[in-house]
C-alpha cells in the first residue's frame, strides 16, 4: 500500500485539486522541492514554475504556478497560488506567442516599471510552456 498525504492546491479564485497523493514536487524560491510522505514541516515561497504532483494512483498530474506558498504539515500540503492552471488546460500556442510578446516588450523597454512587467509575463508564459514541456515528456514514459 502507497502512502500518502493530502494535498490542496488553491489559487484565489478557486480549489484546484484536492486530493491524497504520493509525491508533490515544486519550484520553491530556493530551489526545486520534493515533498513525500512525513515531510517535515515547511513553509517557503514559490516561485513560477511546475508543480507535479503524483497521486495516489501513480498518475502523474501537472499544474503551471504563478507564485504563491507552499505550507507541508504532517498530513497535509497545501499550495496557496497567485494564480494556477492545470497542465492539460494550457494553450500552447497562446504561451508561446505571450513569451514573444514579452520578450519584444523587454528588449524595448526603457522604465524600471515596464520592465518589470514584462519580465513578470516573460516568466508566467515560460511556466507554462515548461509545464506542458513536462507534462509531454511524462506522457511519454
Amino acid at each position: 500500500m502507497t502512502m500518502t498525504f493530502q494535498c490542496d492546491i488553491v489559487s484565489a479564485r478557486e480549489s484546484i485539486f484536492s486530493g491524497k497523493v504520493a509525491m508533490v514536487i515544486a519550484a520553491g524560491v530556493s530551489g526545486e522541492l520534493g515533498i513525500y510522505p512525513r515531510h517535515a514541516p515547511l513553509f517557503t515561497k514559490l516561485k513560477p514554475g511546475t508543480v507535479r504532483i503524483q497521486d495516489e494512483l501513480g498518475e502523474d498530474q501537472f499544474f503551471a504556478v504563478f507564485g504563491g506558498f507552499l505550507e507541508v504539515q504532517p498530513h497535509v500540503v497545501t499550495i496557496l497560488a497567485d494564480t494556477v492552471l492545470r497542465g492539460k488546460d494550457i494553450d500552447q500556442t497562446a504561451a508561446e506567442k505571450a513569451r514573444a510578446e514579452a520578450e519584444r516588450e523587454l528588449s524595448s523597454c526603457t522604465g524600471q516599471m515596464d520592465i518589470a512587467e514584462a519580465e513578470v509575463k516573460l516568466l508566467k508564459a515560460l511556466a507554462e510552456l515548461q509545464t506542458l514541456d513536462r507534462l509531454r515528456k511524462a506522457a511519454k514514459r
